[in-house]
């Protein structure tokens, strides 16, 4: 027979928890001897054990002394549902270490694997840093007001930057960021946009919600916002693809 101190040393938990786990009913506290000290036995000990394992996994104390009355089976059960929250939350606590190595790294981009894949390809490309960072926040934007069409935007995007053709028109417009808005190559750039954007959707929109979507509103002002010059060019290309102005 052991004392109270002996056995929270023996399980390592304080003597105060040991008390705590009486005065909650997990634990039951044996009655005094006759020098009027608690003592404890080996079922103690493995009890005692159980439950810090228990208290360990994240189980409420109020779920452990429900437990103490279970039949074998019920208990197995109950530890296999521990076992998979378990794994649950150790997946997100993966995730969560992954989120904070990418922080120290100066990566944080809340953004699908194939959206930061593709600004990786901007960069590659020949794509300014001005050009990508600006990408990557027009999408987490996109993503994160407008989730269930964001992919299809994305996809379309995508699949035109993949066109050379198409990409040199995106470059053009990325070095027009500091060019003077009156400068003759933006009218250039205007008429090239116009007609690839004709040929490659017609007369309907890009893939997209529908034409009242916030979306095309939500990107393009954030673009005009960052370069007089892109703000002309915008202001050009819509009036060339003006059913009106034909």
């Amino acid at each position: 027979m052991i004392t109270i101190g002996q056995l929270a040393g023996y399980v390592g938990v304080s003597v105060k928890t040991v008390r705590v786990y009486h005065a909650k009913g997990l634990l039951p506290e044996p009655e005094r001897d006759a020098s009027g000290y608690r003592r404890y036995g080996a079922h103690d000990a493995v009890d005692l054990i159980k439950i810090r394992t228990l208290a360990e996994a994240g189980v409420p104390l109020a779920r452990i002394r429900d437990l103490r009355s279970a039949t074998d089976e019920e208990f197995q059960r109950a530890l296999r549902e521990i076992d998979a929250d378990l794994t649950a939350r150790i997946h997100g606590l993966r995730s969560t270490r992954a989120r904070l190595r990418r922080l120290a790294a100066g990566d944080l981009s809340p953004l699908p694997d194939e959206v930061g894949a593709h600004l990786e390809d901007l960069a590659g490309w020949g794509f300014t840093p001005r050009w990508v960072d600006l990408q990557r926040d027009l999408w987490i934007l996109v993503f994160a007001t407008h989730p269930d069409h964001a992919i299809t935007l994305f996809h379309d995007q995508a699949e035109t930057l993949a066109d050379p053709a198409l990409r040199r028109l995106f470059l053009d417009y990325d070095r027009a960021h500091d060019l003077a808005p009156d400068d003759l190559g933006i009218d250039d750039l205007a008429r090239r946009i116009a007609q690839a954007h004709r040929e490659r959707y017609g007369p309907a929109e890009p893939p997209g919600p529908d034409a009242d979507s916030e979306i095309p509103a939500l990107i393009q002002g954030t673009v005009n916002a960052s370069s007089p010059a892109w703000r002309r060019l915008d202001t050009l290309i819509r009036a060339r693809l003006d059913p009106s102005s034909s």
